[in-house]
């Protein structure tokens, strides 16, 4: 009897500290939706970026991504996607920023990163301003490719210096 009433007092504990954690997670975690203006981009690609992902300018968040769409119309635009973002209407931002998706970690969380411009004049705050400016995220088996490539470029060509002997001494005719 004794038993069965530590273990049901043992699993209560284990239940209180799982919902603290829970709570604290929740409430460090910054899930507030954003409200503010409409802002758009058109990227070639979007890996890894999803709806509500943070859009940040130096590290801190002003924003949310709020939406992504494949333009499937025939033209010079044809296969964008374009990347809708509600951003705070405390932050202004010049019509020359650049919008990037970056990497958080090694791995592999996404972010929108807004590198504000030194443009006076400012992206409309109405709903129809855009971010012209924008890269693609880097993908980390196109950087390995290109690294192996470089590697192999750079080995030297047939007939160049012979290596120095392994002693660190100059080899004697």
């Amino acid at each position: 009897m004794g038993r069965s009433i530590f273990e049901t007092v043992l699993g209560a504990v284990v239940l209180i500290i799982a919902a603290m954690f829970m709570v604290f997670a929740y409430s460090s975690a910054d899930l507030r939706k954003v409200k503010g203006y409409a802002v758009t981009a058109n990227f070639p690609m979007v890996d890894g970026l999803k709806e509500g992902i943070d859009v940040k300018v130096n590290g801190v968040k002003i924003g949310s991504v709020s939406g992504l769409h494949l333009i499937t119309d025939p033209g010079p635009n044809e296969y964008l996607v374009t990347v809708n973002m509600t951003i705070d209407p405390s932050v202004r931002l010049p019509t020359d920023t650049m919008a990037l998706v970056a990497t958080e970690s090694l791995l592999g969380g996404k972010y929108m990163s807004l590198e504000p411009g030194i443009d006076e004049e400012m992206i409309k705050t109405d709903g129809t301003g855009r971010v012209t400016r924008t890269q693609a995220p880097l993908r980390l088996d196109d950087m390995i490719g290109q690294l192996i490539y470089s590697s192999k470029r750079g080995e030297p060509a047939k007939g160049g210096a012979a290596p120095a002997p392994a002693g660190g001494e100059p080899a004697h005719p």
